[in-house]
């Protein structure tokens, strides 16, 4: 039985456990959390990623899970309503679409729910070192010590620390979008219902959105402001807390109330928008899967679909009878690249707002779970 450690517990890295546990690996997922993560935005499922969650058995909870927004106000920086819309909103699309947004920690908590029981678990860990042998992979790790692997996948985000170690520095791969998000739960202090408030304060390049969330007893808190790369640790809260307070601290309407609230928000995400362009994912017996490999960042609303499919389709290829990881991993970047390329493309489409409809339905069903026999065979 193979053998593979994966690093990253949130989404493409449960998901890639999934299929590689079906197809008879052996799998460890080391997560550096100290438990299953809360908190996060509200993510979209779209496209071919719902045949992927389908596959999985989980077409039905995800279904159930979904979020029930009416439509959406857009307001300006002194809070006066210059557009609504019942019939889409700008996190999701149409509100009569088949795509499913639900909120990212629903998806985590299924993705590990459906692999907790014969899937290692190594929580409040991380991966130190990586020394690649002819046969195996040497890991150390920063409280479990030394093991061996067959293959290494990283599945640990845009800060990839198996990118990091294998391909190099981040700042070779990363490019700068010129914006910077910030995402927290709170009380709904709003009192909305079912309804979305996006802002846009052309003065200070700041914005963001707020809608409510498990039964409109929450917010889910989006703030932003447009900036060149900012210098700061991206694992010391207070401080990124400080940032955006400093930034959005002249906006009107309602973000007084909401940089209070932040101060105190029981979760707290902050980051440069963002992609990861890389001309291979694959290196030796170590590969990316998801944001670590080829982030789209959150403008393209598309990440946690290539989280799915891309484990799937890796899974896909390693699982294949008879088949090297050296083929596997050929064959898992020539079928995933179209793909990646045209979703990520969705965050730079429309500087200003989401991208056009039209492209956003080509990039999301741009890949098919069920690889071409004559491609099978061109790989090999």
């Amino acid at each position: 039985m193979r053998n593979v450690l994966i690093s990253g517990g949130g989404i493409a890295g449960p998901t890639l456990a999934y299929w590689l546990r079906r197809k008879g690996f052996s799998v460890t997922v080391v997560e550096r959390a100290d438990g299953v993560r809360n908190g996060g935005q509200a993510i979209d499922i779209r496209g071919v990623a719902l045949d992927a969650m389908d596959r999985m058995g989980l077409g039905e909870r995800m279904r159930a899970a979904r979020t029930r927004m009416r439509g959406m106000s857009v307001l300006d920086g002194d809070g006066n309503e210059i557009f609504r819309s019942e019939e889409h909103v700008f996190s999701s699309g149409r509100l009569d679409s088949e795509d499913i947004e639900l909120l990212r920690e629903d998806l985590v908590a299924m993705l590990y729910e459906a692999t907790k029981d014969d899937v290692e678990y190594m929580f409040d860990d991380s991966i130190v070192d990586i020394q690649e042998g002819e046969h195996e992979v040497r890991v150390e790790f920063e409280r479990g010590g030394l093991r061996d692997f067959d293959l290494v996948i990283g599945a640990d985000g845009m800060h990839s620390t198996v990118r990091h170690l294998a391909f190099g520095p981040e700042q070779q791969f990363s490019r700068h979008l010129g914006q910077y998000l910030a995402i927290f739960s709170t009380a709904n202090l709003l009192g909305l219902d079912n309804w979305q408030m996006w802002f846009s304060d052309t003065a200070s390049g700041a914005g963001g959105a707020v809608y409510p969330a498990r039964d409109n007893t929450e917010l889910r808190v989006i703030l932003g402001f447009a900036s060149e790369p900012v210098r700061y640790d991206y694992r010391d809260i207070l401080q990124q807390k400080q940032i955006v307070a400093e930034r959005l601290a002249d906006v009107g309407w309602q973000i007084p109330k909401l940089l209070a609230a932040m101060a105190d928000a029981p979760n707290f995400y902050f980051d440069a928008m963002a992609q990861i362009r890389m001309d291979h994912w694959t290196s030796g017996r170590i590969a990316l899967v998801g944001d670590a490999g080829y982030c789209a960042s959150a403008l393209s609303g598309q990440g946690t679909s290539l989280a799915l499919v891309g484990a799937y389709v890796l899974a896909d290829e390693l699982g294949r009878p008879q088949v090297d990881h050296a083929t596997a991993f050929e064959a898992y970047e020539r079928r995933m690249r179209p793909f990646v390329a045209l979703n990520q493309a969705l965050a730079t489409e429309n500087p200003n707002g989401p991208a056009a409809e039209e492209s956003v339905e080509r990039a999301k069903n741009s890949i098919s779970l069920d690889a071409n026999p004559v491609d099978f065979v061109q790989s090999r």
